[in-house]
């Protein structure tokens, strides 16, 4: 099935069509959602939801709700991910219809689009529910009951709608979402809302929805409105907004995805707590480590930055050119790896070139400090940053040899890795910028094509790591 995938979209500098500018970001931790209530009754037989996803990590076990409707424990409807399986679960006057996709979704580096088309009319059993994944009908079942025909579902009723959660506040869905549609009154295919590149004709990318028919209870988020994230871009009842905050609207989007760290990637996963859209990390009891969600292309220059509020721990980013997570341990440095390491209760700085680690006694990371780290695979160095000096005086702009990690591939993918260490004792926190900061930024400066929001100048030639600004390399 087509994903959005990296290097999916055009280059910064061409013409891309319809471009999505900005997502939301739902922290599962913090139980977050988007809620109204109608007036009144809309069509509850016929209506279509469709949203564009990013998820955070795979479940097995729980449901991860995209959308809800509810009147009661006897009238409602869910849609999402039920055990990494998307599924649509009816229920009418206490008779409940289930379809879950035999297929399991876990992917989480790229967008997936999803729509449920419902329409109760339909004298075709089959027909009264279509759910699709980038572009495509699902049509392999793991369950598949449909509601009877000219059932009237909760959706469009005059009860709770959200998104983000199934209705009664226990099944939140952790990640990111952009383009989210209710249609009341039409059930539409996926190419309302969706197309295939015509360059790439496996991709699915988003297209304009704002022309569409909404009907009397629908509505259109594109969370432009980082003070209304619940604004009905239709210009219907806004949503209303709970544990969201400005920082969770995001240029993370289908169609320019930008890096996070891939929860498939685990080593020692029970040693750290993820969230904020997999990009803030609490440590303890051990060793833990994760890899970007988007590989390093050659001759590529890309800056990100960390707030390190660190005591008694280490923590570190690098390069290595192994992707793997069994086996010898992967934290930075300590294979194969060239990066950067804040040791100890004194966040005292060391690099690694190849295994080979040195000191740089002088230099500490103090709680809540901003690392910045500016990557150039063209030349195979590293430099770094500590509030906005870089170590030893060196300059990313020259080649400057001083004070960088030096001697990686330039002619090897590389892959951007994080580790960090805590015997129990503390539990130290990274939030890690990729160019969407889930911490309060006093600054604001973007790379030279205009992505990013970070809080020290982007140097010359770098980039946030992002597929746009992938897509010429």
């Amino acid at each position: 099935m087509p994903l959005i995938l990296p290097g999916n979209v055009a280059s910064a500098t061409a013409a891309a069509g319809y471009d999505v500018a900005n997502s939301v970001r739902l922290n599962n931790a913090d139980s977050p959602k988007l809620a109204k209530t109608p007036g009144g009754a809309g069509n509850r037989r016929t209506w279509t939801f469709s949203c564009w996803c990013k998820k955070d990590y795979a479940d097995a076990s729980n449901l991860l709700c995209l959308f809800g409707s509810r009147v009661d424990g006897s009238d409602n409807v869910h849609f999402g991910f039920n055990g990494d399986q998307l599924e649509l679960k009816i229920e009418i006057s206490d008779t409940v219809t289930r379809v879950k996709s035999a297929a399991f979704f876990i992917d989480c580096s790229s967008w997936y689009h999803i729509v449920a088309k419902v329409d109760t009319t339909q004298a075709t059993a089959a027909n009264r529910v279509k759910l699709y994944v980038n572009g495509v009908v699902i049509s392999h079942f793991a369950t598949e009951q449909y509601p009877a025909e000219n059932g009237d579902t909760s959706t469009n009723n005059a009860c709770a709608h959200t998104v983000g959660d199934s209705g009664n506040n226990s099944h939140y869905f952790p990640g990111y979402m952009a383009e989210v549609c209710l249609i009341d009154g039409s059930a539409l295919a996926p190419t309302s809302f969706g197309e295939y590149d015509s360059d790439s004709p496996s991709i699915w990318k988003p297209i304009d929805v704002s022309g569409l028919s909404f009907g009397t209870n629908g509505f259109y988020l594109d969370f432009e409105a980082s003070d209304n994230l619940g604004n009905d871009a239709n210009g219907g009842t806004d949503l209303d907004e709970t544990n969201l905050a400005a920082t969770d609207q995001t240029t993370d989007t289908p169609t320019n995805s930008f890096a996070t760290w891939n929860s498939l990637t685990n080593r020692d996963a029970g040693n750290g707590t993820w969230t904020e859209g997999n990009l803030r990390v609490v440590a303890s009891g051990g060793d833990m480590s994760r890899f970007c969600t988007l590989p390093i292309p050659l001759n590529f220059k890309f800056y990100f930055e960390v707030k390190a509020p660190i005591v008694g721990a280490q923590a570190g980013c690098g390069v290595t050119t192994t992707h793997d997570t069994n086996g010898a341990r992967n934290k930075v440095g300590e294979n194969n790896g060239y990066g950067w390491k804040f040791r100890g209760a004194a966040a005292k700085v060391q690099y690694y070139n190849n295994g080979s680690s040195s000191n740089h006694s002088s230099n500490n990371v103090s709680n809540g400090g901003i690392v910045g780290f500016a990557v150039d695979t063209a030349n195979g160095r590293m430099h770094m940053h500590i509030d906005g000096t870089y170590l030893d005086s060196s300059d990313p702009t020259d080649n400057d040899p001083n004070s960088v990690v030096t001697g990686f591939s330039t002619t090897v993918t590389q892959y951007l890795s994080m580790s960090m260490d805590t015997s129990g004792t503390t539990e130290p926190i990274n939030e890690f910028n990729f160019g969407n900061p889930v911490f309060s930024i006093s600054s604001g400066n973007s790379d030279a094509n205009g992505y990013g929001n970070f809080e020290y100048s982007v140097p010359s030639g770098y980039l946030a790591l992002c597929t746009k600004n992938m897509a010429d390399f």
